[in-house]
């Protein structure tokens, strides 16, 4: 089935007209201010109500000169103001405020996609998942996508397109589906432009792989991790379908060791979907697989880098238990007064997916945006009252307080156990 879909329904609130931001506010000192957006609620504390609406409205003003800056006419403007609307829709939560101007900000995406250049280009991508974030499941992130769409599946698709603007329309299209598409046929439509994608970077029957660079290898994953991720929604019926497992082993010759991962992750994730269809799950070339398995996972190739083969060697570890005895390394996640366990290679998708894009507001959105509460079946958001967050705050201060008296403490014995050193030696 797809994510529960929810109707937000929020006051909205009329704001001013605002000039447009200059070049010289689009620089690098504008856009430092973003990296505080979600601390304007310790402003608050040292100055009231007062200072808490100035910092809203000052925040609200910026925000609405990087939205009037995504039509300007420099590159490095536009580029500057959808790098800011991204990094404020990864910190905050802000669905009343986009919700109004959800038109407006879908017309700059689609303008930067169609005109814009690479980089311009991923940033637009990344900014469309982030409005589908924000706006949740409903009819409005589904009139985005609808605008996006065939323009995402153009730039996928189009072997002459910039390659990092295709790298990063292959994970966008990916989340988007995920948050906004309404037809499940349509899923497995998208899914199909991904498969068309991935399967060029499969090995040959005589176990050679295709020359494919770098650029070309980090497409194709991308392809197969949004690809991966959209599996976690399909039907029954469609996983039936799917005829890839027999195949996708042959990404486990590719030469990039990004590939190698996702494609044994994926392969964790398909056993682990089909054992929940059927118990009695079998798979006709079980022995080679885990024999594959078992070889990424005690890698000693020397022509490989030593950081690749340890993060190889860790992921495969995993991936060969999950095959073998359907197991899954859990791990807790904890953000405000709450936590959330990843307990399967589904959910694990599905958090790598979102955190890709919010980055390290992952924990501001699990405690506050309501739609990913529900992907992640949180309930509504918990209502913790000012005295319990101040608490909460001075005890994160107590502790690092606590942590630096101790590393001090360490540095001084470290320093006098090597004088020591030092003078024995000498003597």
């Amino acid at each position: 089935h797809l994510v529960p879909r929810r109707s937000l329904n929020a006051s909205r609130g009329q704001h001013g007209h605002v000039q447009p931001f200059s070049d010289e506010d689009a620089s690098i000192e504008t856009l430092s201010h973003c990296s505080s957006f979600s601390d304007t609620a310790s402003v608050a504390d040292e100055g009231g109500e007062a200072s808490e609406d100035a910092a809203q409205e000052d925040f609200q003003y910026k925000l609405k000169g990087f939205i009037d800056s995504t039509v300007d006419k420099s590159a490095k403007t536009r580029q500057g103001a959808l790098d800011g609307l991204k990094t404020a829709m990864a910190t905050r939560i802000l669905y009343e405020f986009i919700s109004e101007r959800r038109m407006t900000i879908t017309d700059s995406i689609e303008r930067c996609l169609k005109k814009g250049k690479g980089e311009e280009q991923r940033a637009a991508a990344s900014l469309a998942c982030l409005l589908c974030i924000q706006l949740g499941s409903g009819i409005e992130s589904e009139e985005v996508f609808k605008t996006l769409k065939p323009i995402f599946k153009n730039i996928l698709a189009d072997g002459s397109a910039n390659i990092q603007a295709r790298q990063a329309v292959a994970t966008s299209l990916g989340l988007c589906t995920l948050v906004a598409e309404d037809d499940i046929l349509d899923v497995h439509a998208t899914m199909e432009c991904f498969e068309n994608l991935f399967t060029r970077s499969y090995a040959r029957a005589d176990g050679t792989c295709p020359l494919i660079n770098p650029q070309t290898s980090q497409l194709h994953t991308n392809a197969l991790l949004s690809w991966a991720l959209l599996l976690t929604i399909c039907t029954a019926n469609q996983l039936k379908d799917i005829l890839h497992l027999p195949k996708l082993p042959r990404l486990l010759e590719s030469e990039d060791v990004n590939m190698r991962i996702a494609a044994g992750e994926t392969i964790a994730l398909l056993f682990e979907l089909a054992r929940d269809m059927d118990a009695e799950f079998e798979f006709h070339d079980w022995d080679e697989l885990c024999d594959k398995l078992n070889a990424l996972a005690t890698d000693c190739n020397k022509h490989r880098a030593k950081t690749d083969k340890r993060k190889q060697r860790s992921v495969f570890r995993d991936v060969l238990k999950a095959v073998e005895e359907g197991d899954f390394q859990s791990e807790t996640i904890r953000f405000g007064t709450e936590r959330m366990t990843i307990d399967s290679w589904v959910r694990k998708r599905t958090y790598d997916a979102f955190r890709e894009f919010v980055g390290s507001g992952m924990n501001y959105h699990l405690q506050g945006n309501e739609f990913i509460r529900d992907v992640f079946e949180l309930g509504p958001p918990m209502l913790v009252d000012s005295a319990t967050m101040k608490a909460m705050k001075i005890s994160r201060f107590e502790r690092h307080l606590h942590n630096s008296a101790a590393f001090k403490a360490r540095t001084k014995a470290r320093s006098k156990f090597r004088d020591k050193r030092v003078d024995v030696g000498e003597f």
